[in-house]
């Protein structure tokens, strides 16, 4: 900790010795000091900023403030060997100084502030993202009365992206639930007699569960970030701001080809990951508990009603709009530097899977409810 006296007068040359850093972090041991100083009634007090290392505008303020409130008819300030940036800083906070207010002084939240102050920030957020989800509204709707101005290549090249290149491994974490969920489940049902029942257990979890769960998880993982940081880069680059000086609105050209294609992907990731779920739950059933294809195939077909597979792709449509409606919010908020856009990156994956799983929560209580 820094001990040395921040400033000091001399009193037989009159003269105030600022040293060190003026700033925030030593504004409170710079108050202390000045109020231990014994000012002069009369006469020219010569301020030397020659020592004086580091000064921000906390810094700034304070000495003007201090100088003001000790100058007077008989006694005058005047500044000498300040730096050149250190100068016009001063100068600025002189022009704009107001004597009925205090320099700034640091200030600890307490809990409650600030809980109350995170509840502001979401909700204007909140309002941001509805705001967001509204524009893109209206550029659907408008897109649907002017066929022509869809961007039908980026639809494709997002569906590419977000669909063919994620089957391999959709279906290969897809074969792993299988397994897992036949594995622990066949074990229990093995000490009871009651291996068949392997098939509806396996088919219902996946078709219902974990098939668009898991699905849309590692779609937010993998696209909603990708998603972020394409816009967040572009946005950087000021290629959204030469768009809409194009006059083509970032909406039309960026955001809902992206969404657009993974509502349209998301459904089929979902009955690829479907199929080798039940696959894997195929494999293990015949090693572990002595079921073959053909039985747990024809037992799957009349043990699982098509509701099952209906409710499970239902959902694959709203999570896709989730996933992609919060990457493109958080890629469109990213501004000032790099930094931003791994900020933002992180906050669309953690929100995407949060608001994921909650809307599987509300399915479940939905569908318990009518019954199905």
């Amino acid at each position: 900790m820094n001990t040395q006296t921040l400033v000091s007068l001399d009193p037989e040359s009159s003269r105030l010795i600022c040293r060190g850093e003026w700033n925030l972090a030593n504004l409170i041991k710079i108050k202390n000091d000045i109020k231990k100083i014994s000012w002069p009634k009369q006469g020219a007090l010569i301020v030397d900023g020659q020592d004086i290392t580091k000064m921000d505008s906390a810094g700034a303020w304070l000495l003007n403030y201090s100088l003001k409130k000790i100058s007077s008819n008989k006694l005058t300030t005047q500044l000498q060997h300040f730096s050149e940036q250190a100068a016009e800083l001063l100068a600025l906070v002189a022009a704009r100084a107001d004597d009925a207010l205090e320099a700034p002084v640091l200030r600890h939240q307490n809990t409650l502030e600030r809980v109350g102050r995170g509840a502001v920030q979401q909700l204007g957020e909140l309002r941001d993202f509805l705001e967001f989800t509204g524009q893109l509204a209206f550029e659907f709707a408008r897109g649907i009365f002017h066929p022509k101005s869809w961007r039908w290549s980026e639809l494709a090249a997002v569906i590419y992206q977000t669909g063919l290149q994620a089957l391999p491994i959709i279906a290969l974490l897809s074969f792993m639930i299988g397994v897992v969920i036949s594995y622990q489940m066949g074990n229990q049902l093995r000490n009871y007699g009651a291996n068949v029942f392997i098939v509806n257990l396996l088919g219902l979890s996946i078709l219902r569960e974990f098939g668009p769960l898991i699905t849309a998880i590692m779609v937010a993982g993998r696209t909603g970030s990708a998603f972020t940081a394409q816009l967040g880069t572009m946005k950087l680059n000021q290629e959204v701001d030469a768009l809409n000086t194009m006059g083509v609105t970032p909406g039309q050209l960026l955001l809902l080809p992206r969404l657009l294609g993974l509502f349209i992907a998301l459904p089929l990731l979902t009955m690829w990951a479907d199929i080798f779920g039940v696959l894997g739950g195929i494999v293990m059933a015949n090693s572990m508990l002595g079921i073959t294809a053909s039985d747990f195939l024809h037992r799957f077909q009349v043990e699982i009603p098509m509701r099952a597979l209906l409710i499970g792709l239902g959902k694959a449509p709203v999570f896709a709009l989730l996933i992609g409606s919060i990457g493109c919010f958080q890629g469109m908020k990213v501004e000032g530097g790099a930094d931003s856009v791994g900020k933002q990156t992180t906050r669309s994956v953690v929100l995407a899977i949060f608001f994921i799983i909650v809307a599987d929560a509300i399915f479940s209580i939905i569908f318990s409810r009518l019954q199905l």
